[in-house]
């Protein structure tokens, strides 16, 4: 949505106090770096100064002798100042780059510790690709947006102010003169800022907007090839290529007319200077040294406001940045837990679900008012159509989301008065959706659970019947897991199952965890899950009902309902949903 340049400029000044406020703690640091910044643009303002009374030694001492000893106090009094200004600069230099790096890390952990405390149904409606870049391009503009901008900014402003001072305590004439031709300049460049300032916010955008779109084409990339639609995706990424273009080059195009209008503005001044200058030096109202004195001073005039210009530009790049990362950082949390005290040890495996209601979208149920009991060492299966509700049931007992209403219960005890590391602790799940990070094949099997021994491991791995493979590889268990290793999506599986077996937790939760392998190799993980579910509350989900013929429950849902609730034979007698589905399966067989 498009918004007015004054909103845009309240958000430049609330976003740049959001930063400000940020670096509070380094504030000591800031101020030692301003006044630094702010010394050494003293030092070189005083140049002109004493090059005047040198000009003026060497002007008088033409006919009657130079005198070189003031000469030389002189020159090795310019070469102090300048020494000392650039050690002032170079401080300030090193302290704003030291906190730029500083905030850069506190930044990005901040948005880390964000990403594990915001819910899940935030996800659901951001791109992974818009938050990566947020983390990294969003962070990287505003830290190259203190390290160049204060430091410029402060000397800027302060060679400004000072050349004006020192101008006018010169010569009020020829101070007016520089002042009337540089005022342009600050009115031009008023008018590009306000301009300017909404495409930057726009550049930011977009270039979020394409990383989002690249990180899904990549991670999606074979199946963009399999359906062929390697041109929509060109096209898609071709049109916000060309938005981030378009908006990239406005931002840069109306900045990048503000150092070639300084120039103009800053030779205008000479000229207005020389000709001022000559007229009252043939008055003899003032010295050639003067004009030489005013000379630098029009430069260091007119030089702030090129600086001040860029300065501008890098404030609103990373304005616009730390207006996308506050609005992560301040996004809705989860709410703290830290006053329950509600706390399991080790489950037994009693579950209740009470009457549950949930819906992701207000006004969208998914779960209308569903029951169920489960108690220990039973295995649970839960079935029906796509969308019925089944892989959110599981969300829900996870506390993944929160429930509108009715409770979930385990061992008597509400998940809702546990803590969700407390809940997260007594199950281990196995999805369809394999995750494994770049890492050892050891690291990824004992992923959060680091106690585990080497036996305990083999024994999981070859229960799922993988050990032989492993065994295959350059380094056995100590192969890192990466691009150049390929694995099929069956043994990703493999490997993620056998990570649950070591997790060893009271209970399990299965989401289609057989999908990705082949017929023998699933009865070989259906062996090693009947052992490992022994004694402990399973939830399983499968389309292939024929994996659950021996669950002890089976709970058909339909429309976030559950219509049918019994075991195998008994729903197959009753010819009911179940029965439909179930048969349904060797219809499409034949």
């Amino acid at each position: 949505m498009r918004r007015g340049g004054g909103e845009k400029a309240k958000n430049f000044t609330g976003t740049w106090k959001k930063l400000i406020l940020y670096c509070k703690n380094y504030s000591i640091a800031i101020i030692i770096a301003v006044l630094c910044a702010a010394g050494g643009t003293i030092f070189t303002l005083v140049g002109p100064d004493k090059l005047s009374d040198l000009t003026a030694v060497i002007t008088d001492g033409m006919m009657t002798g130079i005198d070189l000893d003031a000469v030389a106090g002189i020159g090795f009094t310019l070469i102090g100042f300048y020494l000392c200004s650039i050690l002032l600069s170079f401080i300030q230099h090193f302290i704003m780059t030291t906190i730029a790096q500083v905030v850069s890390r506190r930044m990005r952990s901040d948005i880390t510790r964000k990403i594990n405390n915001l819910p899940m149904g935030f996800y659901s409606h951001t791109s992974h690709g818009d938050i990566l870049s947020r983390v990294t391009n969003d962070v990287d503009m505003i830290s190259q947006s203190l390290n160049q901008s204060v430091g410029m900014l402060v000397s800027a402003i302060t060679l400004f102010v000072g050349s004006l001072f020192m101008m006018l305590i010169t010569n009020v004439i020829m101070a007016l003169t520089a002042v009337a031709a540089i005022f342009i300049g600050f009115m031009l460049m008023r008018v590009i800022t306000a301009h300017s300032q909404k495409y930057f916010a726009r550049q930011q955008r977009h270039l979020g907007e394409l990383n989002g779109h690249i990180e899904e084409m990549y991670s999606g990339h074979t199946v963009v090839k399999a359906y062929n639609d390697e041109e929509n995706a060109k096209k898609t990424f071709d049109e916000l290529n060309g938005t981030l273009r378009d908006s990239a080059f406005r931002a840069q195009c109306l900045a990048g007319l503000m150092q070639p209008l300084m120039i103009f503005i800053g030779n205008l001044g000479y000229v207005a200077v020389c000709v001022v200058g000559a007229v009252l030096t043939m008055n003899g109202q003032i010295g050639f040294e003067v004009i030489v004195a005013f000379m630098m001073y029009v430069r260091f005039f007119t030089q702030p406001l090129s600086q001040i210009a860029q300065a501008t530009q890098s404030l609103q790049s990373g304005a616009a940045a730390g207006e996308r990362v506050f609005e992560f950082l301040e996004a809705q949390e989860m709410e703290d837990e830290s006053e329950k005290t509600a706390h399991l040890e080790k489950a037994r495996g009693y579950v209740d679900f009470d009457h549950v209601k949930f819906s992701y979208d207000p006004g969208k149920t998914i779960i209308h008012d569903f029951s169920a009991h489960a108690e220990p060492g039973q295995k649970i299966a839960i079935v029906g159509p796509t969308g019925a509700g089944k892989t959110t049931l599981v969300n829900l007992l996870m506390r993944f989301y929160e429930i509108e209403s009715g409770d979930i219960r385990i061992d008597g005890v509400s998940t809702r008065s546990m803590k969700r590391e407390d809940v997260h602790s007594q199950f281990c799940m196995v999805l369809q959706d394999t995750w494994l990070f770049e890492g050892t094949v050891r690291e990824n099997l004992i992923y959060c659970t680091p106690d585990a021994d080497d036996k305990k491991m083999e024994q999981a791995c070859k229960a799922v019947g993988l050990d032989h493979f492993i065994h295959t590889l350059p380094h056995g268990y100590d192969t890192v897991l990466n691009d150049q290793l390929n694995l099929s999506q069956g043994q990703k599986q493999q490997l993620t199952i056998a990570r649950a077996m070591i997790a060893d937790k009271p209970m399990l939760i299965l989401d289609e965890a057989t999908s990705s392998v082949d017929t023998r190799t699933e009865l070989q993980i259906q062996n090693a899950m009947d052992k490992l579910m022994e004694n402990r509350t399973s939830f399983v989900i499968a389309h292939r009902l024929s994996t659950i013929k021996n669950s002890d429950l089976i709970l058909v849902l339909k429309d976030g309902d559950v219509i049918e609730s019994g075991t195998h034979e008994e729903l197959l007698a009753r010819g009911g949903f179940y029965a439909d589905l179930y048969n349904s399966q060797f219809d499409q067989a034949s």
